[in-house]
């Protein structure tokens, strides 16, 4: 028989203090190395709003203003998917918080996804990508939904030739990169867009650097119960309000299906339900919320965490009912509302697009006239 000897007082409390040091570390360090490489430049050219960590940048993947025109275009381009239709910007529109304003993602031939778009506001500054955090890295993130048979539909050797088909990305690419377009520098010039999609300098932030006035009354009272009794911000770590990891809250436990989230990739049941933190940056724009879009309105996000979320065997345990009154959880709404709502919203209009090959008589084949009527369509 095993025998448990209790641990003094002040050991517990050394150990938990470490704990929570190591833990804090570590979050520090993820957010600036998403790639755990080491090897990072910071470039001035590319600065951050207020209230954001510095942006740092991986070392085989500088930033130019060339790169980042190229990965916008990509990033706004349908010829990416299988029928020409679907595009980076469709389910992350930047009219709609960089997300899509429904429950679940739409791909080729009208096929629904499982999940919500999450936004790629500060995407930069995660390790893990997607809701399930299958992704290490915007670079490996960029190519998934392009392999996605729901979502594009291409290979990335179909996806590859498609782009090399087309003049105007293949002068570019060898102007940024000096070859044409690989799955590798297609990924990077991507991925080197999303770096530019930032929010910060936000009434949050004037708020934190010394203006009382940033915030209403009703949001100053919001922030003092995100920040204390409802415990908001255990998980909603400033700068970017996301601790980086993942928890059970109970969304979907219920589900006749069962959606496992990052036990899928993790196989610990611990993880069993759990999805990642997402950014609060710009909150109030990316309703529905949680990974199955089930919550549609801020004061529902609320309710759900005043009740205590879903009881289940992994709970996270930062998730216990709050005794709030009507007006408190009103409160907590307009400081969410508020707080996040940058006036310098990183709104980006679809570029103009590099046309498809000419024909044999030297005309274009009208396919480039269309996808930017897709393109105009998406982003109404």
């Amino acid at each position: 028989m095993m025998i448990h000897q209790k641990m003094p007082q002040s050991v517990a409390l050394a150990a938990g203090l470490m704990v929570l040091c190591l833990v804090a570390f570590l979050a520090d360090q993820l957010s600036a190395d998403p790639t755990h490489e080491g090897a990072w430049q910071s470039q001035d050219d590319f600065q951050v709003p207020a209230g954001l960590k510095p942006l740092r940048i991986p070392a085989d993947n500088p930033m130019s203003v060339e790169k980042v025109e190229l990965g916008k275009q990509l990033f706004f381009d349908p010829r990416l998917s299988r029928d020409d239709t679907v595009s980076c910007a469709t389910c992350h529109d930047p009219n709609k918080g960089w997300s899509n304003g429904e429950a679940f993602a739409t791909g080729v031939r009208e096929q629904v996804g499982g999940r919500n778009s999450p936004t790629i506001i500060n995407s930069a500054y995660q390790y893990f990508h997607f809701w399930d955090g299958r992704a290490t890295g915007l670079e490996e993130q960029a190519l998934g939904p392009i392999e996605n048979p729901i979502e594009m539909d291409l290979t990335l050797k179909e996806a590859v030739s498609k782009i090399n088909a087309i003049e105007g990305y293949r002068s570019q690419f060898n102007a940024v990169f000096g070859s044409e377009a690989t799955s590798d520098t297609l990924a990077k010039a991507i991925a080197a867009f999303e770096r530019t999609i930032l929010s910060g300098d936000a009434p949050y932030d004037r708020f934190t650097a010394g203006d009382k006035s940033a915030l209403s009354e009703a949001a100053q009272r919001g922030h003092e119960i995100f920040f204390n009794r409802a415990r908001c911000s255990s998980c909603h770590v400033p700068p970017n309000f996301s601790d980086l990891g993942f928890h059970n809250i109970g969304i979907g436990i219920d589900a006749e299906k069962l959606d496992i989230g990052r036990q899928e990739h993790s196989k610990l049941l611990g993880d069993r339900g759990s999805f990642k933190t997402p950014t609060l940056r710009e909150i109030q724009r990316t309703a529905p919320y949680m990974h199955d879009g089930s919550l549609a309105t801020l004061a529902d996000v609320v309710d759900f965490y005043v009740k205590g979320g879903n009881p289940n065997p992994q709970l996270d345990e930062e998730v216990f009912p709050l005794s709030l009154t009507d007006k408190e959880k009103a409160d907590l709404v307009t400081f969410l509302e508020e707080a996040f709502a940058s006036p310098n919203y990183p709104h980006v209009d679809p570029p103009v697009l590099p046309d498809w090959p000419s024909d044999s008589d030297g005309q274009s084949d009208g396919r480039n006239g269309e996808v930017m009527n897709t393109i105009r369509v998406e982003q109404r």
